[in-house]
């Protein structure tokens, strides 16, 4: 799974610099390139893997932060970002004592995505690069079948290790200053300790998941 993914951003990026029509979007507005700052937020879906990635435990979260989309030449800029992302997986139970509903379990991660953005239209954007997090809270939610939090453990931060990194690569839709994307992160470290219980119990796991967002740049 890591070795195709590399291999599928590798190639969209040597397939868009190829490409004729390449440029870089600006608004009609605007008459030259420009480096832009804005928001964005939306939509997570994660899920925490060993060896390969499965939807069978996903769980929905949020990204909400900050980016810049700063233009190298036309049809190519580099766009850091600084975000909360909201991590994790879930596990349903169906049970006698507690009826049915899922275990939610949280990672809060700030993180700093660094991705290469290619222009292969005025408004259709490809993107690749890699990721470091830096968790900030962890927790367990217990949710009842008609959606209600019946109970919450927060977690200790320190059981874990706190930096996490990886790759990331996605597709974007420029319309004006807004931009529709979506991005997958694939996780390449572990985020249990392997010397206490925490690390024993995520047996070696690692983030992975979608993110779907809209932006505003200015």
């Amino acid at each position: 799974m890591k070795r195709q993914f590399v291999v599928f951003i590798v190639g969209g990026l040597l397939l868009a610099s190829t490409a004729a029509r390449a440029q870089e979007q600006q608004t009609t507005t605007e008459s030259s390139l420009k480096a832009k700052f804005g928001i964005k937020g939306g939509l997570n879906l994660t899920n925490l893997y060993v060896a390969d990635v499965s939807t069978e435990h996903m769980k929905a979260g949020f990204n909400a932060g900050v980016f810049a989309k700063l233009p190298v030449t036309r049809g190519f800029s580099i766009q850091p970002e600084l975000l909360y992302s909201l991590k994790g997986a879930k596990e349903d139970y169906n049970n006698f004592a507690q009826g049915s509903g899922e275990y939610r379990f949280n990672l809060g991660y700030m993180e700093l995505p660094l991705l290469a953005v290619v222009n292969i239209a005025p408004n259709f954007s490809i993107h690749a690069g890699g990721y470091a997090a830096y968790l900030v809270n962890a927790n367990i939610k217990n949710v009842n079948d008609q959606g209600t939090v019946v109970g919450a453990t927060e977690l200790s931060t320190g059981d874990f290790n706190r930096w996490d990194f990886g790759l990331a690569g996605g597709a974007a839709f420029d319309i004006e200053n807004f931009t529709i994307g979506a991005r997958y992160n694939y996780g390449l470290s572990h985020i249990g300790k392997d010397d206490n219980l925490t690390g024993a119990l995520t047996k070696n796991s690692k983030n992975a998941g979608f993110n779907f967002y809209v932006g505003f740049g200015f």
